[in-house]
C-alpha cells in the first residue's frame, strides 16, 4: 500500500439545491463539505515554494463553483462529482469526500456520506 501525505480541508459551507423532496428543490440548504486530499507534500516541504505544493485554494474554489450551482438528487452523487473534481488536479493522489446534510433527520445532527477514491 502505497503512502501518501493529507491535506485537509474541514467544514466547507456550501449553499445548494440538493435532495430529492419538493420542498429541497424550491430552497437551497447549507451543506458541510470534509475533504482530505492525498498527494506528496515533500517537494513543497523541501524547496518551500508554492509551485511545488497542491493549490488547495483552486481546489476549493472549483468545488465551490460547481456545488453552488448544482441541484443534485443525492449526496452521494455530489460527492462523486467532488472526488472527481478532486482528482482531475494532477497532485491529488486521492482523495476522501465527507459530505454532511444538517437537519434532515429528526434528532439527528446530521446525516453524511463519506467516499474514498484514488487515481488508477
Amino acid at each position: 500500500m502505497e503512502l501518501f501525505d493529507k491535506i485537509h480541508i474541514r467544514d466547507l459551507q456550501v449553499r445548494c439545491i440538493i435532495g430529492i423532496e419538493p420542498d429541497e428543490r424550491r430552497e437551497k440548504q447549507d451543506i458541510l463539505i470534509n475533504l482530505i486530499l492525498y498527494t506528496d507534500c515533500k517537494p513543497a516541504g523541501i524547496s518551500d515554494d508554492i509551485k511545488d505544493a497542491l493549490d488547495y485554494k483552486k481546489v476549493k474554489k472549483t468545488i465551490l463553483k460547481t456545488i453552488e450551482n448544482s441541484s443534485f438528487f443525492l449526496i452521494e452523487r455530489m460527492a462523486e462529482e467532488i472526488a472527481d473534481i478532486c482528482l482531475s488536479f494532477e497532485k491529488v493522489k486521492g482523495v476522501t469526500v465527507t459530505i454532511d446534510k444538517p437537519g434532515v433527520l429528526r434528532f439527528a445532527r446530521s446525516v453524511a456520506v463519506e467516499i474514498t477514491r484514488m487515481k488508477k
